[in-house]
């Protein structure tokens, strides 16, 4: 048995795909301590894992002060919560061994505590792999394009705060792409080689073990009765950009009173209320357990997060993917690309645009084939069982 220190950060799109790997590691004997925010301790307690936390609110508040505008800045602010995670990790181990370390690809400050604490160290990467050539090309974009007077003070912080955690932590940082990507000797991508962005570019040392699909704590009561044996479909903008009370009602308008059952979960920071009057054909929830219902469901009209899509595609489902932020403008044009769906955008989205794309989708054979063929693929490729496969393999060579 092996002891494994677990980093992660604080969202939905980072621990879910890391459930299934903690469990299979517990059921093989391994021992996980795992660091996430408070908001998550319960789900990763079920897994068998020991759980400790560090502030989320001093985290977000550290990484937000970097800045939002661009790359660099959000690099600063990874920088920033270097203060916050690691100091707080060093504390709650102290006087305690570990054999190899997992970190987060994007969060945490992996790369640093495992140069720190001199551990073999997994990359755990819960969206698409970037190249530092990629990472690089969009800071060389940053330099040349914006005002100089932009950059300069972004560009010093930087070089600031990389000299202040060599300082006080003793590591070294050669570039940005190191804190933004987190870059390890074994990298685990929750996604396939066919499904990933130049994947070519990739070497041995990227595992593309494909979606580590686990059930959810249902955080809600739903039940699947309520669709009567149909095929319904699925509305969802996910947990985080998810205040849309616009966007809904215009689902309400593309599909009420038409002949589909459509069942749209809205999130917690809206009220149901707060839309009106609810079409005779819409289940209308705040939460409902997605896993559960994409096994029914025909159509997904989603916001692309990678969770989301990868839940939508393992089980067979067609896509309109309506991008809100962050990586979803990638994830929207691979799911184009390999024909599972449609990408529309948000701004200017009307019902009648809404309504014929799902028509569209849900008529045409070529999506149904599309999605077949990737959903084939996902369940072949392993997922967390194949994930704990390599990080053995990878323990076996330490």
């Amino acid at each position: 048995m092996a002891r494994v220190l677990f980093i992660n950060g604080g969202s939905e799109g980072h621990i879910n795909p890391t459930i299934g790997v903690v469990q299979e590691l517990i059921s093989r004997g391994e021992e996980v301590v795992y660091f996430c925010i408070e908001a998550f301790r319960e789900r990763v307690e079920k897994t068998g894992a020991s759980v400790r936390t560090f502030d989320d609110q001093k985290f977000i508040k550290a990484f937000v002060s970097g800045g939002r505008d661009y790359l660099l800045e959000r690099i600063n602010g990874l920088l920033l919560t270097s203060d916050i995670v690691i100091p707080s990790v060093l504390e709650q181990i102290k006087g305690e061994h570990f054999d190899y370390m997992i970190h987060d690809s994007m969060f945490g400050c992996g790369r640093l505590l495992a140069q720190m604490l001199k551990l073999p160290a997994i990359s755990s990467c819960t969206t698409f792999a970037q190249t530092k050539e990629s990472l690089d090309h969009i800071l060389e974009e940053f330099y040349a394009k914006v005002p100089a007077e932009t950059v300069k003070p972004v560009s010093d912080n930087y070089q600031s705060l990389t000299a202040k955690v060599k300082e006080k932590y003793g590591v070294d940082i050669h570039s940005p792409y190191e804190v933004f990507c987190n870059p390890a000797p074994l990298t685990l991508v929750y996604t396939i080689r066919e499904f990933q962005p130049d994947a070519e570019a990739f070497d041995q040392t990227y595992k593309f073990v494909g979606p580590a699909i686990s059930p959810r704590l249902n955080q809600d009561n739903f039940d699947l009765a309520v669709i009567g044996g149909k095929h319904p479909i699925y509305i969802s903008l996910g947990t985080v950009f998810n205040q849309a009370v616009e966007f809904y009602k215009l689902c309400f308008e593309a599909f009420g009173n038409t002949d589909h059952t459509i069942v749209m979960s809205i999130g917690d920071k809206v009220r149901i209320s707060d839309l009106g009057e609810t079409p005779d054909n819409f289940i209308v929830k705040n939460y409902v357990p997605q896993t559960d219902l994409l096994q029914h469901a025909k159509l997904f009209i989603t916001h692309g997060g990678m969770n989301s899509i990868h839940e939508g595609l393992y089980y067979g489902v067609p896509l309109i993917v309506i991008p809100q932020s962050a990586d979803q403008p990638v994830i929207a044009e691979q799911v184009a690309k390999i024909g599972a769906g449609m990408k529309l955008q948000m701004q200017g989205l009307t019902a009648d645009q809404l309504r014929e794309a799902a028509g569209h989708v849900l008529s045409l054979p070529s999506y149904k084939k599309a999605v077949a063929d990737i959903r084939d693929s996902f369940r072949k490729s392993g997922g967390y069982r194949q994930a704990v496969d390599e990080i053995f393999e990878f323990k076996s060579q330490i």
